[in-house]
């Protein structure tokens, strides 16, 4: 049985592969939507602190003996701690500024960022194994599905949904929202907004650290590997609507399945096809598909 040509197992392989990459896109451009969203900042480090998050789990599985399971919890902790910092030192300063003072900053910080791993590290990559208990693969039939890619895709969507769930259907999250939009009148009630910006920006890189460890496993860790992700997830953010939570999950999965899909059928285009949706939604509609016209 045969689709354009290509056998069915082929396409439904693509498709779990592509949902995969889909995975880290959602997870990454969820964490830049939440700073945007509700800190207004176009955050371009998170590609660094993605970087970060994995190279912290290989640094605790090498130097302190620490394995996949500890350092999923602890190194996203230690990046939203240097989070925190970057925030309440260079951040501040700068949110009744112009997006560009924020996105010139946050280059700067990503270049200091990467420049100091690879000068340790160097760029050839550093190797991380999954852990034992996600090893082998599962038989679907169509294909062998590697166990760890299954709880990447089943990890990303359940973070995901529960940070959109936490920020849109929550009292926490309606004090987010209104402290960005008007935080004199949340202090009335008693909330220290900057605080709660403080830990917001913290929350949102250590999702981008909680990525980098799902990702380990699967990419290479290199001091660079953050580049080759940010700028579509840029794209993904810009599609789905700036600052949209669900947009950003649903246009990261989305695109995931469509860059799979693309490698299939045209592998010249997988390199720029979200790009040239990026460029139609644009003109078709600037807010995103999932953002509020102004």
């Amino acid at each position: 049985m045969t689709i354009l040509n290509f056998p069915l197992p082929a396409l439904l392989s693509q498709l779990l592969l592509g949902l995969v990459n889909g995975a880290f896109y959602a997870m990454l451009s969820l964490g830049l939507a939440v700073i945007f969203g509700l800190l207004n900042v176009i955050n371009f480090a998170h590609g660094a602190l993605f970087m970060l998050g994995a190279v912290l789990a290989w640094m605790g599985m090498s130097y302190l003996g620490l394995g996949y399971w500890a350092m999923l919890v602890l190194s996203p902790l230690a990046v939203a701690l240097i989070g925190i910092v970057i925030e309440r030192t260079m951040l501040r300063w700068i949110y009744k500024l112009d997006h560009i003072y924020g996105l010139l900053l946050t280059l700067g910080i990503t270049l200091v960022i990467e420049g100091i791993f690879r000068s340790v590290y160097g760029v050839s990559g550093l190797p991380y194994s999954a852990p034992e208990s996600l090893g082998g693969a599962t038989n679907l039939g169509f294909m062998m599905l590697p166990n760890y890619r299954a709880w990447v895709v089943a990890a990303s969507l359940v973070v995901c949904f529960s940070t959109w769930y936490l920020i849109e259907k929550t009292r926490l999250g309606a004090y987010l929202r209104a402290g960005t939009e008007n935080p004199k009148i949340v202090e009335a009630f008693g909330v220290n907004v900057p605080l709660m910006v403080t830990l917001t920006y913290g929350f949102g890189v250590a999702l981008a650290a909680l990525a980098g460890v799902l990702a380990a496993p699967v990419i290479q860790i290199s001091p660079l590997m953050g580049q080759n992700l940010i700028i579509i997830v840029f794209a993904v953010v810009v599609i789905g609507g700036m600052g949209s939570i669900m947009g950003s999950i649903l246009t990261g999965l989305g695109l995931g399945v469509i860059e799979g899909l693309t490698k299939m059928f045209y592998p010249e285009a997988s390199a720029t096809v979200v790009f040239l949706i990026m460029a139609m939604v644009l003109m078709l509609r600037p807010s995103g598909l999932f953002g509020r016209e102004r």
